[in-house]
């Protein structure tokens, strides 16, 4: 037999916690002394009080806890549950790093404020392109959104075009469309000279149309940051007397492994305002 001191020691939890699974029947001592009133536990009480740790750290409340014990959960049903919130939480860790990322860039943007040159926009005008490409959906524009889902895009149809025997004959062009529900549709594109052999081929084959007058500006780095370079834009589109028509690229130029020496070209359709 073990004291509750002694026992909480070994359960790693407090003395408090055991008494209060004791009034609530989650975990009663195996003896308590008539006279003081002391629990004592026994070492094989040690499986359940894990079992009831661990549930309750996968976000179940004591009565839910006491309910999936009452059931007899077994060791590998507790440890695919164990399992599915580690990947629950590796999954809100990596959104939370996304968004910290997207504050930083957003932190940048703002100190940059004043600061940030116009010479580098260009005026160009962009040739129609035959692209294959593969879409999904994003839920909005943030980078953290974004991201996500437009970097397995370019990985899968890289593999698909080269699947189908087609060579790349150009740098990968992402660009977005709006839904209604105020998603965005985010498109991944190999420019390719030829369209595929008969047969599905599992993406799509279109030709992007040409821009008469497109604002160009190279961006380097990560493009969590990109919204910096998007400022730059805007300036300038607002102060050389220009509107934006709502169709915009990012032509991947150079993606290293590290997305901090990413080169990017960003293109804004235009037009002289009236």
């Amino acid at each position: 037999m073990f004291t509750i001191g002694d026992f909480a020691r070994l359960g790693l939890v407090s003395v408090r916690m055991l008494r209060h699974y004791d009034a609530i029947g989650l975990l009663r001592p195996a003896h308590v002394d008539p006279v003081t009133g002391y629990r004592s536990y026994q070492a094989e009480q040690l499986s359940r009080l894990h079992r009831i740790v661990a549930i309750k750290d996968l976000g179940f409340t004591l009565e839910q806890v006491s309910a999936i014990l009452d059931e007899k959960v077994s060791a590998e049903e507790l440890h695919g549950m164990v399992r599915l919130r580690r990947a629950q939480l590796e999954a809100r860790i990596s959104a939370d790093l996304a968004r910290l990322r997207s504050v930083e860039a957003r932190l940048r943007t703002i100190e940059t404020e004043g600061r940030m040159g116009a010479a580098e926009v260009l005026l160009k005008q962009v040739p129609p392109v035959r692209v294959a490409q593969l879409a999904a959906r994003a839920a909005d524009y943030e980078s953290e959104a974004i991201g996500p889902v437009i970097k397995p895009l370019f990985g899968e149809i890289h593999r698909r075009v080269a699947a189908a025997g087609l060579p790349v004959t150009g740098p990968g062009i992402a660009y977005y469309l709006p839904e209604e529900d105020g998603a965005v549709l985010a498109h991944a594109c190999l420019p390719i000279a030829a369209p595929p052999p008969a047969g599905d081929p599992g993406f799509e084959v279109v030709v992007l149309p040409g821009i008469e007058t497109a604002a160009s500006l190279v961006h380097q780095g990560s493009m969590d940051v990109v919204s910096s370079s998007f400022q730059v834009l805007a300036h300038w589109i607002e102060e050389h007397g220009y509107r934006w028509l709502g169709l915009a690229r990012e032509i991947s130029l150079h993606c290293p492994d590290d997305p901090a020496a990413w080169v990017t070209e960003l293109q804004i359709e235009v037009a002289p305002e009236a």
